[in-house]
């Protein structure tokens, strides 16, 4: 599935890393921002995990709710997240059927080969729970100021 910008958000429920059953009714009663991940401790995903850390405050001052979900399992989102002290919630994906319903686990090419797996993206979502902007292919290294600027003009 293709999600475009307007569309109704897929509804979920997903464990975070405490066991905690979050929903997108729960978590969305504001801007919600959706990053989806490949795997907790590489390094692509801990620059992003903790870029997002470091920005935390900015992302905060604009109401908006950051929600990483990957296909780890909840003992392994438990562990990244005291390692780093991040304060996003981690939410637990491992059949991807969350990832698959935004788009964001499918065929992919990294140095040549091609393989089917997470795709790192992400989607922000208003309290409407419209989608109101899509990364298809995010890059670790800059999608938290990416994707704090395009916050600041979609929410002002």
């Amino acid at each position: 599935m293709t999600l475009e910008v307007g569309d109704l958000a897929p509804p979920f429920t997903l464990p975070d890393q405490d066991g905690v059953q979050r929903s997108l009714s729960e978590l969305n009663d504001g801007p919600l921002l959706l990053a989806f991940y490949p795997a907790d401790g590489t390094p692509g995903c801990t620059t992003q995990a903790c870029d997002i850390r470091d920005r935390w405050d900015e992302f905060a001052e604009l109401g908006v709710r950051v929600v990483g979900v990957s296909p780890d399992d909840v003992t392994t989102h438990a562990g990244f997240a005291a390692e780093h002290g991040l304060p996003q919630t981690l939410l637990a994906d491992p059949d991807h059927r969350v990832m698959e319903a935004y788009g964001a686990w499918g065929e992919k090419v990294l140095y040549g080969r091609t393989s089917v797996g997470p795709i790192r993206s992400s989607v922000l979502i208003g309290a409407d729970g419209r989608v109101r902007k899509v990364w298809r292919r995010a890059q670790a290294r800059t999608h938290a100021e990416r994707a704090l600027k395009a916050c600041r003009e979609l929410l002002a």
